[in-house]
């Protein structure tokens, strides 16, 4: 159970004791009404996994909601919402509040405040993605569920009919262009950070795909049987796809997969398993060794030539990204042990205040995407 939610993305793993504490939320809401739904949501499988509709909270009177909840000792982030992340708790100004943070080790009582909310808000759809995509639905894989694909064309791909183009294979593939199908109705915005750096000169036009993932996401993107199937679905379903669909580079040297979290490990495992497909790996705050998930060793174990590969490699520095870290320095190491240097056959780079959140690593892509694509 431990592995099955430890890393499901953007739902933000955590190691827990067995035994839990009782933590008692009260939540008051002075603007809200009292027939309101309120709900609680957070890092942990008791708050729901982030669903924001999960775990619905019991109406005490007088504006004020309630939740009594059997919780592991330790840090866990957590938000208020109506039913929906359209309708979120904000600040006053409207934009979405930071996730309140807690350190549980005994039982406790919990009292919050939010006084605005985005009520009867929708996620932008129309208008939400910058630039032409393409959808590829429910493309299907040995041993996997079955999926979508999301496909961004760069800015002149219908005018220079006779142009090639790399590709950069993303998971998560739903929260990378469209705040109306991210998991938090935030998304990377690598449509907008793209286009702009490629009008703006500073990278080479590329096309991006997003994979879609699954309920079985954590079972597929770290180490294990699923994940050698997911693998291989990506390189020998998705991969040909788009070579016959659309006008790429197919070679490995144009070809570059990248995530985060768990997405981020699943994207070194597919550069450093299939270096005959893919030249290079964005792995944003990624999930290299924690709790029972280890991949360091794996690069340790190996014994042949050192692999033609550029990683780049980040994290963050607040709350789970800290519990990361002692994994991404033991790679970072490993990949020095086996002869990569940094600042040529990888790129490690620090972000102390980021959370692990769409919107940090959206900041940090454009470093990325200049680092993979530059402009030639």
């Amino acid at each position: 159970m431990k592995r099955h939610f430890l890393l499901f993305l953007l739902l933000i793993p955590y190691s827990f004791s067995a035994l839990g504490q009782s933590v008692t939320f009260i939540l008051q809401s002075p603007n809200l009404p009292d027939t309101s739904k309120v709900y609680i949501t957070g890092s942990a499988p008791q708050l729901g996994n982030w669903n924001p509709a999960g775990v619905e909270m019991k109406h005490t009177g007088n504006h004020t909601w309630q939740k009594q909840l059997q919780l592991p000792q330790n840090s866990i982030e957590y938000k208020y919402t109506l039913g929906s992340w359209a309708q979120e708790g904000t600040d006053a100004a409207g934009q979405p509040l930071q996730n309140f943070t807690i350190n549980i080790a005994n039982d406790t009582v919990i009292q919050d405040e939010v006084n605005n909310w985005k009520i009867g808000e929708k996620p932008p759809v129309a208008g939400g993605i910058t630039g032409t995509v393409k959808y590829h639905r429910n493309l299907k894989g040995k041993g996997i569920p079955s999926r979508d694909l999301v496909v961004w064309l760069p800015p002149d791909y219908d005018t220079a009919k006779n142009k090639r183009y790399p590709v950069l294979y993303m998971h998560d593939g739903q929260n990378i262009f469209d705040p109306a199908t991210s998991s938090f109705g935030n998304e990377w915005r690598i449509d907008e950070t793209a286009d702009s750096l490629i009008k703006a000169g500073a990278i080479e036009p590329v096309i991006v795909v997003g994979i879609y993932n699954t309920p079985d996401r954590s079972d597929e993107y770290t180490p294990g049987k699923q994940a050698n199937a997911y693998m291989n679905f990506v390189v020998n379903t998705v991969k040909p796809l788009i070579d016959q669909t659309y006008r790429t580079k197919s070679g490995r040297k144009y070809t570059a997969t990248g995530g985060s979290s768990a997405g981020g490990i699943v994207a070194f495992m597919l550069a450093w398993e299939h270096p005959d497909v893919f030249s290079k790996a964005i792995c944003m705050s990624p999930a290299f060794k924690i709790e029972d998930i280890d991949y360091v060793d794996n690069v340790l174990a190996y014994q042949g030539k050192k692999k033609p590969l550029f990683f780049y490699i980040d994290n963050g520095g607040i709350a789970l990204e800290n519990k990361l870290q002692p994994g991404v320095d033991q790679m970072l190491a490993a990949l020095k042990a086996k002869g990569y240097q940094e600042g040529k056959d990888f790129y490690w780079q620090k972000a102390p205040q980021a959370r692990h959140s769409e919107t940090a690593w959206a900041k940090r892509m454009p470093v990325a995407l200049k680092l993979l694509f530059p402009m030639r």
